[in-house]
């Protein structure tokens, strides 16, 4: 029975919640994201007219900037609750078409709906479906990748968005994405791109023809991963959920805090001991959570999901960090908190952060061997 993995990415999800809510948006270059000073973008709409991407604007850039690339766009505060609503409403609906949901973010998911095709006339006649009914239900577009395992069907989803469809095919598969650039492999970024060209490697069909040596020089330790996502290999499953939910680390301070660095000190002592508890369970996660108890005990969560797993304190931190930035500071913290969800096995995903990859194993290993020896208080990160 051949293995077909679907990747449904929901299209500017945030703007496009937004627009559903108030039709007057509709046609508009809306914005969503942080309106603080240190805000940054969520997401930003499609609209063909006007759309907010042309002017530069993208997830993650600070709102202050997209303000100045895009002044006449519509810029709206962030709605968690509504978007995790619509989200539930959007998993109820995948899980219809099959047992094997794996949840990474809000707006995405994997399904495995190997076998479920014989109950329509053949794969993309069932990713038509999908779509059908989340539109029907919600009133919103969703881009579907379909494939034989997670990379390529991810790849897939990307590539004719907003509302695109796509099929790569088993026996097609390597040859379909051989000429594609090599940043295409989820994780390969500028330095290992100018590596790579310095081979004369510039598509994906040359790394999956490439001598492994030649890749070890780059890659180091992921040559092999890299080298089979090339190849259109991928094996990892499609899972419903890891044992536990999500593995964190809260403080509460005798003393409220008030000074940005006394706020990023204790944010990143946080992250430490999140990632040792990660690391220790032999995880790795998706999706980092920033818990703010104010004095007044008002408390706000703010999340953030990586493209790639996450479980190195450093890597922890940056997410954490963009998160801080988006918190407004109008009165003492009491309490800090720094979760990470959405795990999975650690080697379950390729792992591609090929910046320094090796020298964070080695630094968190370093910190880790100490910890678990001498107690979780004996090291912090300076």
């Amino acid at each position: 029975m051949l293995r077909w993995i679907m990747h449904a990415d929901m299209d500017a999800f945030f703007a496009s919640v937004e627009q559903l809510d108030n039709p007057e948006l509709k046609g508009l270059p809306v914005i969503v994201g942080g309106l603080s000073g240190r805000g940054v973008v969520s997401t930003c709409s499609y609209e063909a007219r006007y759309e907010a991407r042309k002017f530069g604007v993208h997830s993650a850039m600070p709102m202050h900037m997209a303000k100045r690339l895009c002044p006449q766009g519509v810029f709206i505060q962030g709605r968690m609750r509504r978007y995790k609503e619509v989200s539930d409403k959007i998993m109820e609906i995948f899980h219809t078409f099959s047992p094997l949901v794996e949840q990474l973010s809000v707006d995405e998911a994997f399904l495995d709906v190997t076998g479920m095709e014989g109950l329509y006339p053949d794969v993309i006649t069932l990713a038509k479906a999908i779509k059908a009914k989340v539109y029907a239900e919600t009133g919103l577009r969703v881009s579907v990748g379909v494939a034989p395992n997670k990379f390529l069907a991810k790849l897939a989803s990307d590539l004719e968005k907003p509302d695109g469809l796509v099929l790569i095919k088993h026996e097609t598969a390597a040859a379909f994405i051989a000429p594609m650039p090599v940043r295409k492999i989820f994780g390969i970024g500028k330095a290992a791109e100018t590596e790579l060209l310095k081979y004369g490697i510039d598509t994906i069909g040359k790394i999956a023809a490439a001598d492994i040596k030649i890749l070890q020089r780059v890659f180091g330790i992921n040559a092999q991963t890299v080298h089979d996502l090339a190849r259109g290999i991928d094996n990892r499953p499609v899972v419903n959920e890891t044992e536990a939910k999500s593995i964190g680390k809260e403080h509460t301070y005798d003393k409220d805090l008030y000074a940005a660095a006394d706020l990023r000190s204790a944010v990143r002592d946080l992250c430490g001991e999140t990632g040792w508890r990660l690391r220790n369970h032999g995880l790795v996660g998706y999706t980092v959570t920033l818990k703010v108890k104010f004095s007044s005990f008002k408390t706000i969560t703010r999340s953030i999901t990586s493209e790639m797993p996450v479980a190195y304190d450093e890597e922890i931190y940056a997410l954490a960090l963009k998160l801080l930035q988006q918190v407004k500071l109008s009165e003492g913290v009491r309490l800090l908190g720094v979760s990470i969800s959405h795990l999975e096995q650690e080697g379950a995903a390729p792992v591609l952060n090929f910046n320094d990859n090796e020298k964070l194993k080695k630094r968190n290993a370093a910190v880790d061997f100490l910890k678990n020896k001498f107690g979780e208080g004996i090291i912090k990160r300076g």
